[in-house]
Formats: structure tokens, sequence, C-alpha cells
């Protein structure tokens, strides 16, 4: 089970598929326009039906009818799409594996026999974590999400894992049968199970609220995978119930090849800005280390925050401006149900890109050092006339309690609550924390010199996802699977130092 792309005989989700083949011609497109080239319409040969076989999509020629049918007028854009890839590869370098099972089965096998340490991604949501562990040189043996778009996002940004490897599914139920997705060693677990009810009223074990069920599910899948290495993060909320989960880690008696294991953790509060993302953003980590690995690695989790943290130091801090940066000035839409509908002035969710990747130090770490063909997912939100004006008045670090805009300010008489509903970035400082709550309005992200808030691009950029990353799914909610992410950077420099234990 190596697909990205479905038979047209054998369609398990009709949405995927076509979003699928709509990103396919649009990536061609781009090519096409960024190489001033028009995309003429072809029909269809050998050759074509050969590649679009080789995608995946088809079984035979025998199924071209039904393809045809299935997409209508986007067929024919889809073939013309197939037949200037096919007439100009040269363009494309490797960018378009991600669209090819063939491609793909191959770069799995590879990446099988690397010998590289292997992970299990729980709540894995688009992949921050493990975007950040593969750059490490981790390879992914299971990503497990309940969110059908966060699967759809991770499944083709991460080619190197068979789609079957990463599983929309509840964890209590993948836990319960959990040989059946895992048949080899697992040298770490990652994840960050949600957790609530973290309430300071005096009770012995907060962390047994009933709303925590998922992280006791995430406890049981480490006893029984029973990895080198767990490492879990969690908001700063979870704070008050620290102790209590390292009560629950230190009970863990796990059964592995007939040895009883146990665990040892430790949890510290770090920030993003730290590891040289371009956002303050504060998170709870814990990592907590297998005994016989702790003893003949000589190793304690503290010791392990400890190198972590000494590995910070010396790191730049970047400004938000440095994510801003290179990258296409934008209009918001001024009418209501333009943000899916591309054009040059409000930006497009696939365009080619005119910029320098490595333009500045931040961008040039986040891409790896490597030149984008594409930008994706830079796109600016919708704008009512009202928000407009506030937009345009605020000063940078301004928010809703500002005087420029008390004559309209919608929610003045509730400023105490909604302080900074609306508020203007500091180009100058690392970006607030980006959340999911982006999806909502987005006023509490306001860009600090074009009015308009910031666009999903710009907060993958602040949360250091590379520019390559395509976030699926409708608009709203590419800030939600953004917000939810750990910081690619970050996730990066931890994975590196543990590491070096395996």
């Amino acid at each position: 089970m190596i697909m990205i792309f479905d038979s047209i005989n054998n369609l398990k989700n009709k949405s995927e598929f076509l979003e699928l083949i709509l990103v396919y011609i649009r990536v061609v497109e781009a090519i096409a326009e960024k190489n001033q080239y028009a995309l003429a319409q072809c029909g269809l040969s050998s050759e074509i039906t050969t590649e679009i076989k080789s995608m995946g999509i088809i079984d035979d020629k025998n199924d071209i009818p039904k393809l045809q049918k299935y997409l209508g007028d986007n067929y024919s854009r889809l073939i013309s799409a197939v037949g200037f890839f096919i007439s100009n590869r040269s363009l494309f370098g490797h960018l378009m594996s991600r669209f090819s099972n063939h491609d793909r089965a191959l770069l799995q096998e590879k990446e099988r026999l690397s010998g590289k340490p292997t992970m299990v991604d729980f709540f894995a949501g688009a992949g921050g974590l493990s975007c950040g562990f593969t750059q490490a040189g981790y390879r992914v043996a299971l990503a497990n999400d309940f969110e059908d778009v966060c699967v759809r996002t991770y499944r083709f940004n991460h080619p190197e894992l068979p789609s079957n490897k990463v599983i929309k599914n509840d964890i209590r139920v993948i836990v319960d049968s959990i040989d059946d997705y895992i048949d080899e060693s697992v040298d770490i677990v990652v994840g960050g199970p949600p957790c609530q009810g973290f309430s300071p009223a005096n009770q012995q074990r907060i962390i047994d609220d009933p709303r925590n069920e998922l992280y006791k599910y995430y406890i049981k899948a480490v006893s029984i995978i029973c990895p080198k290495f767990v490492v879990m993060e969690n908001v700063r909320g979870m704070l008050s119930v620290a102790d209590q989960v390292v009560e629950d880690y230190r009970a863990i008696k796990a059964q592995k090849d007939g040895s009883e294991y146990s665990y040892d953790i430790s949890y510290r509060l770090l920030n993003s800005v730290n590891f040289g993302v371009a956002q303050s953003r504060e998170r709870l980590i814990y990592i907590a280390i297998r005994n016989d690995v702790a003893k003949e690695k000589g190793i304690t989790p503290e010791l392990l925050f400890q190198e972590i943290e000494n590995s910070c130091q010396g790191k730049p801090h970047f400004n938000l401006s440095a994510a801003l940066e290179q990258i296409k000035p934008l209009s918001a839409p001024r009418i209501k149900g333009q943000t899916e509908i591309d054009d040059e002035r409000t930006g497009k969710k696939i365009d080619y890109n005119s910029f320098n990747s490595c333009g500045n130090d931040y961008l040039t770490s986040i891409n790896q050092g490597r030149q984008i063909t594409l930008v994706f997912n830079h796109k600016a939100r919708y704008c009512s006339d009202v928000n407009y004006e506030i937009f345009k008045r605020l000063e940078q670090g301004e928010d809703s309690t500002s005087p420029r805009i008390a004559d309209i300010m919608p929610y003045a008489h509730r400023n105490g609550v909604f302080k900074d509903k609306y508020y203007k970035l500091y180009a100058d400082r690392p970006c607030r924390t980006i959340t999911a709550h982006l999806r909502m309005d987005c006023l509490s992200h306001i860009h600090p010199f074009q009015i308009r808030s910031i666009t999903p691009r710009e907060a993958a950029r602040v949360q250091s996802f590379p520019d390559d990353y395509l976030f699926l799914g409708a608009y709203l909610k590419t800030y939600m699977q953004i917000g939810n992410a750990v910081p690619v950077l970050m996730a990066k420099q931890i994975a590196t130092i543990i590491k070096k234990y395996i």
C-alpha cells in the first residue's frame, strides 16, 4: 500500500482524489507560467496513458472513459498538464515525484533499507514533529491522526512513508491492535495528546479528568510499543499536572522480548525562539528514557534537556520580518466568498516563486538551503470594510484598546475580555504564538506592513515549515493545521540531540 492516488476503480476518498488531481494540474500550470510557456490542449497519447498509470490514477487504458466521466471538464486539463510534464521534464526536477505511486514506491524502499532510527508519531496533525524528526535523519514507521485533512496533508508531504502507515483513526482503536500497524522495533514515540481539565482546584489527580482519556491511551501506546525514548509535547497549561504525568510514566511496566522495562522522565518549558524559530511559542516538552538505554548510555532526561538547551546557545533569534521577506506582497479580498479563488492581487494556493528561497538566514534555515520552485498557501484572507480601516489605522504592537480605532472598534465594550481581538504584529520582534484559532478570524495576527492579516504560508514560515510544504484542504483549515503544529526547527533540534544516543 504505497499509494498517494487510489485508482479510479477503487476510490476510497473521492474528495481527496479530486483535490490531488487539481493540485497536480495547478503545479504544472505554475511551472509553465514561471517559464513563460502556454499550456496547450493536447489529446491522449500512449505516453500520457503510461504516465497516469504510473501515477496510480488508472489501472490500464480501459479506465480512461471512467476517468473522463468522473473528472468532467477537468479531464482535458489533466491530460494537457500530463502532456506538458512529459515534454518538459527538465523543468520539474523531482517536483512531481510526490504525485507518482511509482516514484513513491522507489523512495519508500530506499527509506526502508536506510537503517535510520525509527519513530511513531501519534496525534501527528499536519506533521510538524515528523518534519523536524525526518530532517534530523529519522524514519517514520507509523503516523496517526483523527482529522482527515491533517492525514491528507501529512501523506502528501511525506512520500517516503507508505500511505497505509499514515492512519486516520482513533488512537483507542489503534492501541488495541497495534501489531496490525507496526511490525518492527521502534526507537522513539512522539506526539502531543490533547489534554484538558487543568483546573487550579485542589484535586488529587487532575490528569485523571475523563477529558484526558486520549493522554491515557498515549501512555498505553508507549507501554505496548516499548520505545527507547518518548517525546511528548503540550501546552504550558499542562504544567499544573506535570508531576502527575511523571508519576504515570514511572508507573509503566513495559514487556518486550521477555523482559520488563521502566521509564525515567523529566520535563521543561521550552520556547521555540531559542531554537531559531521566528516566534515566541512556549511548549511543555517531556522526555522519557527506557531504563536499559539510560543505564547503557549513561544518560538521564535531565542531561538530555541540558544538552538541548546548551545546543541552543549562540543560535540567532529571528524576528517576524525575517519570515515575511522574499514573498509576494498581497492585498486582501474585499468581497466575501473570494478567499478560495486564486488571482494575482490576492494570491494563489499554488504559485511559482519569483523570490529567493534563501534570501536571508532564516529562510535558508527553514528551506534547508534549497531554492524552492513554487510557493504554497500564500493567499490573503477576506477583509471587511471595518476591519480594513482598523488594519490601516493600527500601528505595530497596538490592539483593540488603541485610541486610533476607538470610533470604529466593534468590540469596545468587551475590551477587557478581548483586548487583543485585534493586534498588529511587530516586525522587529519574534512573532506572537501562531494558534489554531487563526482559522476563526486571524484578527490577532495583522501583517505589520500590509493591510491584511497574515496568510497561511506566512504563518507556516513562522512555524518554520519549508515553503514547499503544502497544506491541503479548505483555506480556513490550513490555519488550523499550521497553528496546531510543533515548530519544525524546534522538533529537529530535540531530535538531533536524542539521536546521538540511539
